[in-house]
């Protein structure tokens, strides 16, 4: 019996088959989390008074993005725990 077959023969006996689903998760709610500190120091600089329009209409973009970003994630990750 070859290794990569018993670790297969072992992941199913112990019922370790999601390994790469929870993999998926953690890798998932990590990004999830740098995302929402991105969106945290965008919307600071936003309120900085010192931003001219082109400055100020760039943040407002790339703060859509960001947002779009986490609400895609956060339905991805649901749909990992469904």
């Amino acid at each position: 019996m070859g290794i990569k077959k018993f670790i297969k023969n072992a992941k199913h006996a112990l019922g370790l088959n999601d390994c790469q689903v929870e993999g998926k998760k953690k890798r998932l709610k990590a990004l999830l989390k740098k995302l929402s500190e991105r969106k945290k120091s965008i919307k600071k600089s936003l309120e900085a008074s010192s931003l001219d329009k082109k400055e100020t209409k760039e943040l407002k973009e790339e703060l859509e993005i960001v947002s779009l970003q986490i609400k895609k994630g956060k339905k991805l990750l649901h749909e990992l725990y469904s």
